[in-house]
């Protein structure tokens, strides 16, 4: 798969669906790790991560309503 082919099924509404979830599960990851190891860092990705995620919720909710 290349990259067209990426963009265009993330501009889906399950490609959004997906990509929010792997998002959300990598953010999670993080913030386990933040928590353990204390370091800034993992808590700066695991929140960008996380902002990531409801940008593609929000938008299969408001953009993908048909």
């Amino acid at each position: 798969m290349n990259l067209q082919q990426l963009d265009k099924f993330h501009k889906t509404r399950i490609g959004y669906l997906v990509f929010g979830l792997v998002e959300l599960a990598m953010s999670y990851g993080f913030a386990s790790w933040a928590l353990g190891d204390g370091s800034l860092l993992w808590w700066a990705i695991a929140f960008v991560l996380l902002f990531g995620a409801l940008q593609n919720f929000v938008h299969i909710l408001l953009v993908h309503q048909r």
